[in-house]
C-alpha cells in the first residue's frame, strides 16, 4: 500500500518494479552512469583545465580535491540520500519542511533555463560535427568568408632593425623590402584573428554587434537545435526506462574518445609543454596562499557535481528504498573529479602541440568555454593529419557530454510534472515528454538568432550563478537546522542498515558546520565580486542587464512567496503557523507502507482518506 491514485501503472513501471506507482531503475547500472552522465558535462573538459593551468597547476588539485570531501560529497550524498528516501521529484520532496518548498520551485526553474541554453550549447556542436565530414576543414584556412584581419599566423606590423650601424624602428613592410631583420623581442604584432576565431563569429554564430541587434534566426543552428531536442525527446519517451538504456552510450563513450585524443596528442611534437603547463612546471604551491584559488576550487566542485539543481533529487527517487545510496554518492563523485583531471591531459596535449606549430607559448593558446570548445581546439585539430576524423571525434564527444546532462535535467522537469499530476503522467507520459521538448524549443529559438549568444552568456551569467547557491545553502540549512541533522541520518539508516557514530562523525562535522560555512562564503564572495555580463569585449546594454535580474528574481522569488503563502494557510497564531510550517508534512516519509516501519507509521494519506488528492499551495504538492 502506498500513496497510489489509481491502480494504473506509469509507463515508468514495470512489473518487477519494487514501486509499481512511480518505477524504478532497470538496474543499478543504469541509475549509476545516468548520474555520472549528469554529473560530467561540458565544463569538465572546457572549464576545469583551464582552471588548473591558472591557478597553479598540480598544486590545484589540494584545494580541488579539499573542496570535494568538505563541500561537493556531503551535498552529493544529501541529495541521493532525499530524493532516495521519500522516492519524490525537488518539489514535492519538499513535504519534508513545507517552509522551504519554494527552494524545490527555484531549483526546478533554474534548471528549465539552464536546459534552453544547454541544448543551444549542443547544437553547436552538432554544427561543428557536419561540418567535419569535409576533406578539408572549413576553418582551416581564410576562405571566402574571411576579411583582412584573418591570418593562420602571426603577422609584424613593426619591429627595431640594425641599418648602417644604427638601430632603427621600422614598419615590417620596409624592413622587408629591405631584406633586413628584426631584432629579436622587438617586434609588434597586428591584431589578426585566427580562422577558426572568424569561422565561429562570421559563420557558426553569424554573430551580431550586440544584444540590441537581434538580427535573423540561423537557419542552420535552428535546425541543429531541433535535431538535439528531437534526439532528447526520443532517449525519453519512456521516461528512465529508456533513457537508462542510452546512457550505456552517451556516458561511456566520451571516456573512450577521450582516451583516443590523449594518445594522438601525447604522440605529438610539443605535447609535452601542454601537459607541464597544465600539471607540471607550471605547479606553483604558493598560489595556494590566494583566497582566489580556494573559490575557484570550491566553485567548480559545486557546479560540476551538479547538486542543488533539483536533478539528483529526482534520479535517485527511482531508486529501489534500500540502495546504497552512500557508496553510490562517493562514486560518482570520484569519477566526477577523476574525469576532470583525464580530459585535462587529453585538451592540453594537443593544444601544447598547436603552441609548437604556431611558435607561440602555450599560456597563448589556452582558453577555457565556448573560445577553447569552438576556436582554441579546432584550431589546434586543423593542424593534425586527417583532422576532419579528430574533429568529429572531439564534436561527437561534447555532444555526448552535452546529451546525458540534457536527459537527467528534462528528467527532472518530467519528474517534478509527474508528482503533481500522477494521473495525467500515468496515461499521457510520452505526450507530455514530448511537450516539454517543443516547448523548451520554441523558448531556444533566441539563442540561434544571430544576437543568440549574448542570450545563452546572459542565461548562464545570471540563473547558473548565485541562485543555485542561495537553493543550496537554504537546502542544507532547512534540512540540518530545522528538520533535524540527527533525523536525517536516522532517515538514512532506514535505508542503508545503523551505522556507527564514528562513520557519522565526518558527515555531522560537514553538514553541520563546515559546508554551510564554505557555501555562504562562496555565495558572499559571489556577490561582492559580481559584474555585469559581457561576452569578449562587447558590453551589454542595460536592459539587457535588467533581464537579467528579471530573470534571477522570477527563479528565487518563490522561496518567500510559497513560504509566505504556507504562513498564511496554517492555523493559529504567527508563532504558531511558523512552526507547524518547520514541521514535515503528514504524508512525509518513505512512499511505500512496507517502509515506513515504526517510525513513520503514522505516516497518513489524506488521498486515502479523503477520495482526493492532496492540498496544493499553487498547483505544487507538498
Amino acid at each position: 500500500k502506498d500513496f497510489s491514485l489509481s491502480s494504473e501503472k506509469d509507463a515508468h513501471a514495470s512489473s518487477g518494479d519494487e514501486n509499481s506507482e512511480r518505477g524504478n531503475w532497470s538496474s543499478k547500472g543504469d541509475y549509476l552512469l545516468s548520474m555520472v552522465g549528469y554529473a560530467v558535462g561540458l565544463g569538465n573538459v572546457w572549464r576545469f583545465p583551464y582552471l588548473t593551468y591558472q591557478n597553479g597547476g598540480g598544486a590545484f588539485l589540494i584545494p580541488y580535491t579539499l573542496m570535494l570531501a568538505l563541500a561537493g560529497l556531503p551535498l552529493f550524498f544529501m541529495e541521493c540520500s532525499l530524493g532516495q528516501f521519500a522516492s519524490l521529484g525537488p518539489i514535492s520532496v519538499w513535504r519534508i519542511l513545507p517552509l522551504f518548498q519554494g527552494v524545490g520551485i527555484t531549483m526546478v526553474i533554474i534548471s528549465t533555463f539552464v536546459t534552453i541554453y544547454y541544448n543551444v550549447i549542443i547544437a553547436y556542436a552538432l554544427y561543428y560535427l557536419f561540418a567535419s565530414f569535409q576533406k578539408v576543414l572549413p576553418w582551416s584556412d581564410c576562405f571566402s568568408w574571411a576579411d583582412e584581419f584573418c591570418s593562420k599566423t602571426r603577422l609584424v606590423s613593426d619591429c627595431n632593425t640594425t641599418l648602417d650601424g644604427e638601430i632603427i624602428h621600422a614598419n615590417y613592410s620596409f624592413i622587408s623590402s629591405k631584406n633586413l631583420t628584426c631584432i629579436n623581442g622587438t617586434m609588434n604584432y597586428k591584431p589578426v584573428q585566427f580562422p577558426s576565431e572568424q569561422y565561429w563569429n562570421k559563420v557558426t554564430l553569424q554573430r551580431s554587434s550586440g544584444l540590441d541587434e537581434t538580427g535573423h534566426i540561423v537557419w542552420y543552428l535552428a535546425l541543429c537545435l531541433l535535431l538535439s531536442w528531437m534526439i532528447v525527446g526520443a532517449a525519453l519517451f519512456k521516461g528512465i526506462k529508456s533513457s537508462g538504456k542510452v546512457v550505456y552510450f552517451t556516458a561511456l563513450f566520451p571516456y573512450v574518445i577521450l582516451l583516443i585524443l590523449l594518445v594522438r596528442g601525447a604522440t605529438l611534437e610539443g605535447a609535452l609543454d601542454g601537459i607541464e603547463y597544465y600539471i607540471g612546471r607550471q605547479s606553483n604551491i604558493t598560489k595556494l596562499m590566494e583566497a582566489e584559488v580556494w573559490k575557484d576550487a570550491a566553485t567548480q566542485i559545486f557546479y560540476s557535481l551538479s547538486v542543488a539543481w533539483g536533478g539528483l533529487v529526482a534520479l535517485s527517487s527511482y531508486n529501489k528504498f534500500h540502495n546504497n545510496c552512500y557508496s553510490d554518492a562517493i562514486l560518482v563523485c570520484v569519477t566526477n573529479c577523476v574525469t576532470s583531471i583525464f580530459a585535462g591531459f587529453a585538451i592540453f596535449s594537443i593544444l601544447g602541440h598547436m603552441a609548437f606549430v604556431s611558435e607561440r607559448p602555450v599560456s597563448e593558446v589556452v582558453d577555457s568555454g565556448f573560445d577553447l570548445a569552438f576556436v582554441a581546439y579546432p584550431e589546434a585539430l586543423s593542424k593534425l593529419p586527417v583532422s576532419p576524423l579528430w574533429s568529429f571525434l572531439f564534436f561527437f564527444m561534447l555532444l555526448l557530454l552535452g546529451l546525458d546532462s540534457q536527459f537527467a535535467t528534462i528528467e527532472t522537469l518530467t519528474t517534478t510534472i509527474q508528482d503533481i499530476y500522477p494521473k495525467v503522467m500515468k496515461k499521457l507520459r510520452i505526450p507530455v515528454t514530448l511537450g516539454v521538448c517543443i516547448l523548451l524549443f520554441f523558448l531556444g529559438l533566441i539563442c540561434v538568432t544571430q544576437a543568440g549568444i549574448y542570450w545563452v552568456n546572459l542565461i548562464d551569467h545570471f540563473c547558473a550563478g548565485w541562485g543555485i547557491l542561495i537553493a543550496a545553502v537554504l537546502e542544507i540549512i532547512g534540512i540540518v537546522y530545522i528538520y533535524g541533522g540527527n533525523r536525517f541520518i536516522e532517515d538514512i539508516e532506514m535505508m542503508i542498515g545503523k551505522k556507527s557514530r564514528l562513520f557519522w562523525l565526518w558527515w555531522r562535522m560537514c553538514w553541520f558546520f563546515i559546508t554551510p560555512v564554505l557555501l555562504m562564503a562562496i555565495l558572499v564572495w559571489s556577490l561582492v565580486t559580481f559584474s555585469t555580463p559581457t561576452y569578449g569585449s562587447v558590453l551589454y546594454p542595460a536592459w539587457g542587464t535588467a533581464v537579467g535580474w528579471c530573470m534571477i528574481i522570477f527563479c528565487v522569488i518563490w522561496i518567500p512567496v510559497i513560504a509566505i503563502l504556507k504562513i498564511v494557510k496554517a492555523e493559529g497564531n504567527l508563532c504558531q503557523r511558523i512552526v507547524s510550517c518547520c514541521r514535515p508534512a503528514a504524508n512525509w516519509g518513505p512512499y511505500l507502507e512496507c517502509h515506513r516501519g515504526e517510525r513513520y507509521s503514522h505516516v497518513v494519506d489524506p488521498k486515502k482518506e479523503k477520495g482526493h488528492e492532496i492540498p496544493t499551495v499553487s498547483g505544487f504538492v507538498y
